[in-house]
C-alpha cells in the first residue's frame, strides 16, 4: 500500500466504475447479465480486489469455480482486460494502475488457461507479456 497508494476507496471506484463498463459492454454485457443482485456482487468484487493487492484476506470465494461454466474464450478476456486497463489507468495513480493490471492480467491469464483445459484445448499465458 505504501508502493502504491492503494486504499479500499480506491478499490470501490475502480470496482464499481469497471464493472458498470462491463455490463453495458456488448460483448462482455450478456455474460455477465446472470448476476442477480449487483450490490451483493460488486461488495464480493470490493472483497476479491481487497484480497489481492492489500492481502487483506477478505475473500473467501471460488472465483474459478464461479467463471469456468460460462465457456469464456480469448476474445472475452482481452475484452476485459482493455476495459479493466482503461479504467485503472483512469481511477488510479501510475503506480497503482500498474499493480492492478499486472494482477489484472496474471488472473486472465490464469482463467484462460483453465477454461481452455476445460474445453480440452491448451492455452499459454499471453496477457502478462502485453504491452
Amino acid at each position: 500500500m505504501e508502493r502504491t497508494g492503494i486504499t479500499e476507496a480506491m478499490i470501490g471506484e475502480l470496482v464499481d466504475k469497471f464493472y458498470g463498463r462491463v455490463r453495458q459492454d456488448d460483448l462482455l454485457g450478456p455474460i455477465f447479465a446472470v448476476v442477480q443482485d449487483w450490490d451483493e456482487h460488486l461488495a464480493k468484487l470490493r472483497d476479491f480486489w481487497s484480497s489481492v493487492v492489500l492481502t487483506t484476506g477478505r475473500y473467501h470465494g471460488q472465483p474459478m469455480r464461479a467463471h469456468l461454466p460460462l465457456t469464456l474464450i480469448g476474445n472475452h478476456f482481452d475484452r476485459w482486460l482493455d476495459l479493466f486497463e482503461q479504467t485503472a489507468r483512469e481511477v488510479c495513480p501510475p503506480a497503482a494502475a500498474a499493480h492492478f493490471i499486472d494482477k489484472a492480467r496474471r488472473i486472465a491469464d490464469s482463467f484462460e488457461m483453465a477454461s481452455a483445459t476445460q474445453a480440452g484445448r491448451i492455452s499459454s499465458p499471453r496477457h502478462v507479456l502485453r504491452s
